[in-house]
């Protein structure tokens, strides 16, 4: 299993990771759901972890299972009382006529490397680099997602290394080498100091 295999190399590689890694167990799953995966980092984007969570508890209990075809039947109004933005309603309906239509096929990303499938996942209206780096770090468990555009990882890097907020790209160039091919692994480390629960989409 790679996990193991990461953990031992950034060990090897990064002191104050190390430490990190001995510190917290558990690891990186999937649900192996591509349609709920992308769901919840729709819900997820631009807002605190707290304020995603209540409205993803107010969605399942409409839902009471998220799929393509229970969110296309839900009302705006539906939508509205969980807490969606005007903005991510036409996201998350647009999202699940793109599966129902199979207007977007997730087997295709096996194929890409990182950047081909996030413009993949990107031609989704809504679905941005955080968006499909969340995805490919989360569902299909890709090896080296450095989401320089998460707030809570740039957090954790400034505590962690007592960077200035928000490191420099000098610093994160410099980690994103220290941490390769296993960036997904420390970034999920790095997640677990600021926010002890364990993080999934």
């Amino acid at each position: 299993m790679f996990w193991n295999q990461a953990r031992k190399y950034l060990c090897m590689k990064d002191k104050k990771l190390s430490k990190i890694i001995r510190k917290y167990d558990g690891k990186l799953k999937s649900r192996n759901d591509p349609f709920y995966s992308l769901c919840k980092s729709i819900v997820g984007q631009q807002v605190s972890v707290a304020s995603a969570d209540s409205v993803w508890k107010k969605l399942l209990l409409k839902c009471k299972k998220i799929t393509p075809e229970k969110i296309n039947n839900l009302e705006i109004d539906d939508l509205k009382d969980c807490g969606f933005s005007r903005q991510k309603i036409i996201y998350i309906t647009e999202l699940s006529q793109n599966f129902i239509n199979k207007k977007f096929n997730i087997n295709k990303l096996k194929k890409m490397r990182d950047d081909e499938a996030i413009n993949y996942l990107s031609l989704n209206k809504g679905i941005g680099r955080w968006s499909s780096e969340m995805f490919l770090l989360f569902n299909q468990n890709r090896l080296n997602i450095f989401p320089i555009q998460d707030i809570g990882f740039l957090r954790a890097i400034s505590n962690t290394y007592k960077f200035n907020y928000p490191p420099n790209q000098k610093q994160l160039t410099m980690l994103k080498k220290r941490w390769n091919p296993y960036c997904s692994v420390a970034t999920w480390y790095m997640w677990r100091t600021v926010d002890p629960e364990i993080v999934q989409y």
